[in-house]
């Protein structure tokens, strides 16, 4: 009698523990929907950066959901059109994707000889959130706010520049718009991406600096560089100590950016709604969300839809705001 109880326990306990188990590697990409092959990222901008940094943060959750090897692959260059260009020509087979900043997408508005349409050549599959532009400065020139960067300014009228790790992007529009604003006209200095701009604010090699908060905020927090302002009409949830720069008297300067995750164009519809699904889990992790915010990314995410009708709203609005400071397309 006791032995069938055992028995029948350790069935039972055997049973459970099965259920427990984590699903093989084949069986979870099965179920995903997704291709059974490594995946890939693509990220149009350098290691290091803010942009890099939350992909690879989103990478080993994918990893685990998927059971399938996630890439990122940096393809630095153009603000980072050329990882648009790329993903273009990429298979529709549902490998491959690209996480994008909006700082990309303007670009269609500033270079319109880039080789694709945000509208038609990539398929939007979620927004993963927004993010305010940062205006920083080097911890080298003693500045701590907007006033005392205008009087820094007026007694070094020959360092009235400021690198943008986007030119012909919002993280360079900011930059002219702020100073336009306080009556100091701001001369954008091109970088490939966050990093050698960040190194060049902590070196002194540059007084001030423009991008999205997502590059900044780490950086800030250590010291290597002081952000005074953001584009935001409230502050952002990870920086709420940071006013933004409507707080500081100048709405119509507010503009906010976001990230969004692309397709090939004509990817099939299952498999945008496959990598929709997995990317919306991973972005709901409460850790992962953590990470995000203090990064500076608030995040949100959407359907394809949704997506397409942001991307229309927002470049009328940018059209309006680059002619508004004489901004010619380049190209």
């Amino acid at each position: 009698m006791t032995t069938k109880k055992i028995g029948r326990r350790t069935s039972i306990l055997m049973t459970g523990a099965a259920l427990a188990t984590p699903l093989a590697p084949s069986v979870r990409a099965q179920q995903t929907g997704l291709p059974d092959k490594p995946l890939k990222i693509l990220v149009g901008f350098p290691a290091g950066g803010g942009t890099d940094v939350m992909a690879r943060m989103l990478a080993e959750p994918l990893k685990q959901r998927t059971g399938r090897n996630v890439i990122i692959d940096n393809k630095a260059g153009a603000s980072g059109t050329i990882a648009i260009g790329d993903l273009k020509s990429a298979g529709t087979d549902g490998t491959t994707i690209a996480y994008v900043p909006s700082a990309t997408i303007v670009q269609k508005l500033t270079m319109p000889a880039v080789p694709f349409d945000p509208m038609t050549d990539i398929a939007p599959i979620t927004l993963a959130g927004t993010v305010q532009t940062a205006f920083c400065v080097s911890p080298t020139i003693g500045v701590n706010n907007l006033k005392e960067y205008v009087e820094w300014l007026k007694k070094n009228p020959t360092r009235a520049s400021f690198g943008t790790t986007a030119l012909g992007s919002f993280t360079h529009f900011f930059g002219v718009m702020a100073g336009k604003a306080v009556g100091i006209p701001l001369e954008p200095i091109p970088y490939r991406g966050a990093a050698p701009l960040v190194a060049d604010l902590q070196g002194g090699h540059i007084a001030a600096g423009c991008g999205g908060i997502t590059d900044f905020l780490e950086h800030h927090r250590a010291g290597k560089v002081k952000v005074i302002f953001t584009s935001g009409v409230k502050p952002t949830t990870s920086a709420p100590e940071i006013p933004t720069i409507t707080q500081l008297g100048y709405p119509q300067l507010s503009i906010l950016g976001w990230y969004v995750f692309f397709a090939p164009p004509k990817t099939p519809a299952p498999l945008i709604d496959a990598w929709g699904k997995e990317l919306k889990a991973v972005l709901a992790i409460p850790e992962i969300q953590k990470k995000l915010v203090e990064l500076g990314l608030d995040v949100e995410t959407s359907t394809p839809a949704q997506v397409t009708e942001r991307m229309t709203t927002d470049l009328a609005r940018w059209k309006t705001i680059i002619d508004s400071i004489g901004y010619k397309p380049q190209g």
